[in-house]
């Protein structure tokens, strides 16, 4: 096994694991997907593992934001999405990705990484801890849409 950039060909199989990571089928995998591959952007990146056989087990989105929440500088490095495939859990390939993402961030000069978890997601807030990830704020979302649609 191999960590390395994606390349086109993944693309599937990036597919396969965004949707088994984030299940709502309208968070538009097939058009972000397509998109990352036809634009150039230096401030996103992913990285994939792969088992050498035409299959993948797990990736790491990064990237830039602005801001984000306990973060002292500005811009910082972002994991944006983290999976890894079930047969491959707990065997250092996740820790393997974040290492990774962090050089990637370094390398473009940023001092801080950050990330986030749902709140009632305990093993990634477990794994992001086990990293060195420190818990900064735990924060509640509200929405209400201002349009009637009777």
């Amino acid at each position: 096994m191999e960590i390395r950039l994606i390349r086109p060909q993944d693309r599937d199989e990036w597919l396969r694991m965004r949707n088994l990571l984030w299940d709502d089928p309208d968070d538009g995998h097939e058009t972000e997907t397509l998109r990352y591959f036809a634009q150039a952007d230096e401030t996103v990146a992913v990285f994939v593992i792969d088992r050498l056989d035409g299959r993948l087990g797990g990736f790491i989105e990064v990237g830039q934001r602005n801001y984000a929440e306990g973060c002292e500088s500005s811009p910082v490095g972002y994991i944006e999405g983290w999976f890894i495939d079930a047969d491959l859990r707990r065997q250092g390939y996740g820790a393997a990705l974040v290492k990774v993402a962090e050089e990637w961030a370094k390398a473009r000069g940023f001092r801080e990484m950050a990330s986030d978890a749902l709140i009632e997601n305990e093993i990634s807030i477990r794994a992001h801890k086990a990293l060195g990830y420190t818990e900064e704020e735990r924060i509640v979302c509200f929405r209400k849409d201002l349009i009637d649609n009777h």
